[in-house]
């Protein structure tokens, strides 16, 4: 019988017991998922930076398109390597009711009389305010539109109009541009009749629309000089105009939303992923986040810390939110996939 060297027990033991900690450190690490760009640079700034001083831990940041069967292959296959993600907000009941997120312990994020209402959900907080508008270029068009009529009016404003390519968001514009009043719109576009007045003014304007796919392409249509006008998240034009260029927004009429923070079914660092998200929810990040992309914070006391000339940039400013139309998660869930197939057959004639 061979006996071991004290000295080599030793060793052994410190290399067990590195080999544990570097195990324990390589354990530390957070992935969040995100839609990227001018958000994620936010996000970078507001939210990763100062949870990693605070926690030790690696923040790996992850762009997605908010692809919800991505989610759905992890969890169901019991793989799941995302622990934050960032989702919309048609995202999060449904993702609750498949089962696909944890239920959040709201104990362990904030209190939920600090949070606008509509942040407060079973699976998901909400994070931020965002807003789809109406932008235009200020060097190439003297005259501002002021209203969805003056978007569909081609004789007053020749040129191009960049639209997002789904129905989504199109067709309630479309029906503001039929003289449709925000309070009435879903009830007008949950008839068949609305719905049917509203491909028919997306039709009036269908030769002059160019399509956008990804959030980037409207600032880069707008300084190309492809387009006079443009549907866009006022994040992005923001993000443009932080560059110099002078992009502008016409606020009435403007959808406002909220995306909302989840932790998939399953997260192997769910305790973690909560620690994060309250970092996220809580005022000062939240003011933080805001001053470096004009998306509305959720949490009501982040307000009190931001400047009148940020606040004045946000889709929650009382001037930019007073004519807005809040997106109607319900009325989508029930009709949007109705909707969302009849505007792919209509976009393909």
């Amino acid at each position: 019988m061979k006996i071991k060297h004290p000295a080599l027990t030793v060793i052994g033991a410190l290399a067990i017991a590195a080999f544990t900690v570097g195990s324990a450190m390589a354990q530390a690490q957070l992935t969040v998922v995100n839609f990227g760009g001018a958000n994620g640079n936010a996000q970078k700034k507001a939210y990763f930076e100062p949870f990693e001083k605070a926690n030790g831990a690696k923040v790996v940041g992850v762009e997605y398109n908010g692809e919800q069967a991505k989610i759905k292959a992890m969890v169901e296959a019991k793989k799941v390597s995302w622990d934050v993600v960032e989702v919309e907000s048609p995202d999060v009941t449904r993702g609750c009711d498949e089962g696909l997120f944890e239920k959040l312990d709201y104990s362990k994020i904030g209190n939920k009389a600090d949070f606008q209402p509509a942040a407060i959900t079973e699976c998901g907080i909400g994070t931020f305010v965002w807003s789809t508008v109406m932008a235009y270029n200020a060097d190439k068009l003297k005259t501002a539109p002021t209203t969805w009529a003056d978007f569909w009016n081609v004789k007053k404003f020749p040129g191009k109009r960049a639209m997002r390519k789904g129905a989504r968001y199109n067709v309630e514009f479309a029906l503001m541009a039929d003289g449709v009043k925000v309070a009435d719109v879903y009830k007008v576009l949950a008839t068949k009749e609305g719905a049917e007045r509203a491909f028919k003014k997306l039709t009036e304007l269908k030769p002059n629309i160019q399509w956008w796919e990804a959030g980037a392409q409207p600032p880069q249509f707008l300084v190309a000089g492809d387009v006079v006008m443009t549907t866009a998240y006022n994040g992005r034009i923001d993000a443009a105009q932080r560059e110099g260029k002078n992009l502008a927004i016409t606020w009435t009429g403007g959808i406002y939303d909220l995306d909302y923070w989840t932790i998939p079914k399953g997260s192997p660092n769910k305790d973690l992923a909560l620690k994060y998200i309250a970092l996220a929810s809580s005022p000062d990040a939240q003011a933080v986040y805001a001053q470096n992309i004009s998306y509305g914070p959720t949490n009501t006391k982040a307000l009190a810390k931001l400047d009148a000339k940020t606040l004045a940039k946000l889709p929650t400013a009382p001037g930019n939110a007073k004519d807005a139309l809040q997106f109607n998660v319900k009325f989508w869930a029930d009709q949007g996939e109705e909707l969302e197939k009849r505007f792919a057959s209509w976009a393909a004639q």
